[in-house]
């Protein structure tokens, strides 16, 4: 029996992860987050909890004592340079523990224009400069990550965007989760995989889906991300987060998403929900 520890355990993607690894009862698991308290509901299921804040390193060192893998979830922080710095924290406390890391990352950062695609491509080389076993899972977008656009795209009848025939893979956070817990369960083999869903489409194939599914028109609306970047200022968006908000469709326009794998199903046994599928079962939020 392994003891396996998730960061950000009250989050939605650390939830189900520890939810399915205990499901499986095969290994020790561990909990963390920077408050226990969140975690109860964890514990009674038979989680050990510990406190885990990535801006204290002595938290991370005392919370990686006697763990064999850890399953490190890329922080939401978004001040200058803070989620990297928090990272390469908790990449040190690791190998200083001897434990084998896996790594939520994303697709391309080496390349890609979103934002903060620099903090995950600086902790994939911090990860492999410390020397700790590991793997590292590069996740593609969120296919839950449609409800930031298509509820008010939906609402107006048009969806604007500036990302031109870039195709994206949508992933389920459900599948990502499987991959992660499948990941952690293993001995880290020091490969870099990625998640994605089954399919590429581009902006105007998921809003043809999307209206197909939903039932309602929906226009597609190609813009510069001048233009883009205007048009959510105009309707209310905060300043501080339009740019990064435009570089995800800059980033689909650049090829930044464009990639297909089957990572999912090498490491899960299972094929990985269509968008289709996910299109279908919350339509009504849309």
């Amino acid at each position: 029996m392994s003891n396996l520890l998730v960061t950000g355990a009250n989050g939605k993607l650390g939830r189900h992860v520890v939810s399915l690894l205990l499901e499986a009862g095969k290994d020790h698991i561990i909990a963390a987050s920077r408050d226990t308290a969140k975690l109860a509901d964890l514990a009674a299921k038979g989680s050990e909890t510990r406190r885990v804040d990535f801006d204290d390193a002595g938290s991370l060192a005392e919370a990686f004592k006697g763990v064999d893998r850890v399953l490190i979830i890329s922080t939401d922080a978004h001040g200058l340079g803070q989620r990297l710095t928090q990272h390469k924290a908790a990449v040190q406390a690791a190998a200083e523990a001897g434990t084998e890391i896996v790594y939520t990352s994303m697709t391309k950062p080496e390349t890609s224009a979103v934002i903060f695609a620099p903090d995950h491509a600086g902790t994939e080389q911090a990860i492999l400069d410390s020397g700790a076993p590991y793997t590292i899972l590069r996740n593609a977008w969120y296919q839950e990550n449609l409800f930031m656009n298509l509820p008010a795209a939906f609402a107006s009848g048009t969806l604007y965007t500036s990302a031109g025939d870039g195709k994206l893979s949508h992933v389920s956070r459900a599948d990502a989760a499987r991959a992660a817990a499948a990941a952690l369960s293993k001995p880290a083999a020091n490969q870099t995989l990625t998640i994605t869903g089954p399919e590429l489409l581009t902006t105007q194939q998921i809003a043809d889906l999307a209206s197909e599914i939903v039932g309602k028109p929906l226009a597609v609306v190609n813009l510069s991300d001048e233009q883009l970047a205007g048009g959510m200022k105009a309707a209310g968006v905060p300043e501080a987060i339009v740019p990064m908000l435009v570089s995800f469709d800059t980033n689909t326009r650049e090829g930044g998403f464009d990639i297909l794998t089957h990572d999912v199903e090498a490491l899960t046994g299972r094929k990985p929900e269509a968008l289709r599928v996910f299109l279908e079962a919350n339509k009504a939020a849309f």
